[in-house]
Order: structure tokens, then C-alpha cells, then sequence
């Protein structure tokens, strides 16, 4: 079994940081490391969306998320999550880095019954 968390984060409002960001997150441009950790904390599937400087992620979890992180590892987890710091704005300065969006429409819901 498996459930979705979506979240949302901003950019730095700067084109070329934006441009950057997109580059760092392009195909086989993220570190290793860090997908391997990505799938090993408990995510099947993870989806990072962006309109302007607002990104929304979409993930699909495993029942048991999330999982220990591999201390082994956490080094370059840091150093990923530092580099990605000089892009990336909080939507809540004093929330978490990812907030948590909650779902208010399904159409599910609405065609039901």
C-alpha cells in the first residue's frame, strides 16, 4: 500500500538561479547518492513540478515512510540539501524547508455514489 504526500517549496525569485535549479534536477544530473537514499527512505515515485518560482512536489510513499536514513550516506545528503539551500525559499521562514499542501477537491469525491 502506498499514499501521497504533496508539498510545496519557492525559488529565489532570479532567472538564472531558477535555470540552475532546473538544470540540477535535470536527467542523470542529481546526485546518486541522493536518489538511492531518496528510494531507500520509502518513496516509489517523486514528481517536482514548477510554475514561476513556486514548486510543488508530488509523491507516492510506501505504507512504512519514511524509513531510517543510512547514516553512511547523510554526508553527501547534507552537501546536496546545502547546495540546493542557495535556490530554494521556504514558503514559512520558520516552517519546514517542504510544507505539507493538504488535498481540499478529489474528483473521486465528487462523482461518487
Amino acid at each position: 500500500m502506498t499514499y501521497r504526500i504533496v508539498t510545496a517549496l519557492d525559488l529565489v525569485t532570479d532567472a538564472a538561479l531558477i535555470a540552475a535549479y532546473r538544470e540540477r534536477h535535470a536527467p542523470d544530473a542529481v546526485w546518486p547518492e541522493v536518489v538511492r537514499d531518496i528510494v531507500q527512505r520509502g518513496y516509489r515515485e517523486m514528481e517536482i513540478w514548477q510554475v514561476a518560482d513556486r514548486l510543488v512536489m508530488i509523491a507516492e510513499v510506501e505504507e512504512d515512510f519514511p524509513r531510517a536514513a543510512d547514516p553512511a550516506v547523510q554526508p553527501v545528503i547534507a552537501s546536496w540539501e546545502a547546495e540546493m539551500d542557495a535556490y530554494q525559499k521556504p514558503l514559512d521562514p520558520s516552517g519546514p524547508k517542504w510544507a505539507v499542501m493538504e488535498r481540499i477537491f478529489s474528483l473521486a469525491d465528487q462523482t461518487a455514489g
